[in-house]
């Protein structure tokens, strides 16, 4: 079975790390309750203030759906106001099982 992955990287100001890291079980539990296809997270976290989401969805339209909602609920619209700069966006398949 193969699987869309959504990688997104950003910038958070050092100040605000530990409140990203707070917010973050908040907007993973939206993404439970409201996203189809939503299969998990991992969030890395990279060199000079950046950061790695790795999200894995069911399939390019769930992942598509979820864009199009946005922050629509309250967990995940307080995850993304911490992000202060978008550094790039892009969307893979899996190629292999995880095992």
């Amino acid at each position: 079975m193969t699987t869309t992955v959504e990688l997104t990287r950003f910038r958070v100001s050092p100040d605000r790390a530990d409140q990203l890291l707070a917010a973050r079980p908040g907007m993973i539990a939206d993404f439970r309750a409201d996203r189809a296809g939503f299969l998990g997270a991992r969030l890395v976290r990279l060199a000079d203030d950046e950061w790695l989401d790795i999200v894995e969805w069911r399939s390019p339209d769930d992942f598509a759906a979820s864009r199009a909602k946005g922050a629509n609920l309250a967990g995940i619209g307080a995850f993304f106001a911490l992000i202060d700069e978008l550094v790039s966006a892009e969307e893979g398949t899996t190629t292999e099982s995880g095992n």
